[in-house]
């Protein structure tokens, strides 16, 4: 069994930082792209950042130049560090991997963690 397990969510002010962590853990054998992605109130789930397992990274438009996306193969835990937040980064944010077990491949969410922006 899989999990990927979220943290760092939290309140902060307009203009503050939080830094999104999630490792993955079970029985894995690897990890391919792993990515963050957010939900706001009455909105899809839409893509934040990717990461490859090599390092290559991709961001929606809205979060460049404010947020970068990183990993740690070796510990299967992707990271989101957000500065400069605006009240619209406001969502609940998940973990997302696609990675290989003993069995099959699939795709893994973490449960989601609440980012709010105070005005």
């Amino acid at each position: 069994q899989v999990q990927l397990v979220e943290s760092g969510g939290g309140l902060v002010q307009t203009g503050g930082s939080l830094r999104l962590s999630c490792a993955a853990s079970g029985s894995i054998l690897s990890i391919n792209a792993m990515g963050w992605y957010r939900q706001a109130p009455g909105k899809q789930r839409e893509l934040v950042a990717g990461i490859t397992s090599g390092g290559s990274t991709n961001y929606a438009d809205s979060v460049k130049g404010r947020f970068t996306i990183s990993r740690v193969n070796a510990k299967n835990t992707v990271y989101l560090q957000m500065n400069s937040l605006k009240p619209e980064d406001a969502a609940v944010y998940y973990c997302h991997a696609d990675l290989t077990t003993a069995t099959s491949k699939l795709a893994a969410w973490g449960q989601g963690t609440q980012v709010t922006v105070s005005t």
